[in-house]
């Protein structure tokens, strides 16, 4: 939004957490040309990220990959694949750094219904402690950098193509029939 170049951070979050979300701006705009990011689109604004559940506290640098993917989003005009999820500490210099607790973590994920998942290449050993049951029905992604992250998380927008009014009424009508 509109705003003198600051970043506002809410939702309880502790100050690694807040590191996080300030490295996330800071390798945004200084590689703006590689992550496709308008150059004029960081000048003049303040942004803002929330991280919901504010009576949650919350700390540890595991969101640094998202909350960067979550920013380069916004001002790029690309769109997060919504069948991801991503841990993952970012430096300044983009590189991506291991994170504890990878299996908790990939079980919600799973609770929540996400079939891909980015995490820091350092992580992969830890791998073998998820069940082989779920190791095998998810596809994980490694990354050692941000832009390895980006690659695999984001897509262009596209406006929906205008479909006929007969296509759709086919295929409603293919859909009620499957189900009666």
């Amino acid at each position: 939004m509109p705003g003198e170049s600051s970043l506002v951070l809410t939702g309880q979050l502790g100050d690694v957490m807040k590191e996080s979300g300030r490295a996330a701006l800071s390798y945004s705009k200084a590689h703006w040309k590689t992550l496709g990011i308008p150059e004029d689109s960081l000048q003049g604004k303040e942004v803002h990220i929330h991280v919901p559940a504010g009576a949650v506290p919350k700390d540890g640098p595991s969101a640094g990959i998202t909350m960067a993917t979550a920013l380069i989003s916004a001002v790029s005009g690309k769109k997060v694949r919504s069948d991801l999820a991503m841990t993952g500490e970012l430096t300044l210099t983009g590189r991506v750094l291991p994170i504890g607790g990878l299996k908790e973590k990939v079980l919600g994920a799973v609770r929540a219904g996400i079939s891909q998942i980015i995490l820091p290449i350092e992580n992969e050993a830890d791998l073998e402690d998820i069940p082989e049951d779920l190791r095998t029905s998810l596809t994980f992604h490694l990354a050692s950098t941000l832009d390895d992250v980006v690659k695999i998380a984001l897509a262009d927008r596209k406006k929906p193509k205008k479909r006929r009014a007969s296509a759709k009424r086919n295929r409603s009508v293919k859909n009620a029939a499957a189900t009666a």
